[in-house]
């Protein structure tokens, strides 16, 4: 049975004062965070999928202005 109290223990690398620290810090922005993703999981198979995602999102918010008409040749 284990020991209750080894749960509570901090880790040896994780120190409760640079948690605090880093909580009261300022969050990065969100490319930010997905970069930091992309390479801590080594998912770059996401990368191609998030762009492609965006530009169709672009071309819908682009669609509805003056710019169409430039965009249809395309």
């Amino acid at each position: 049975m284990a020991d209750p109290t080894d749960s509570e223990q901090p880790s040896s690398d994780e120190n409760p004062t640079e948690f605090l620290a880093r909580s009261e810090g300022k969050s990065p922005g969100i490319l930010a965070e997905f970069w930091d993703f992309l390479c801590h999981n080594k998912k770059w198979w996401l990368a191609p999928i998030i762009i492609a995602l965006l530009l169709i999102g672009l071309l819908i918010l682009i669609s509805g202005s003056a710019i169409a008409p430039f965009i249809y040749p395309i």
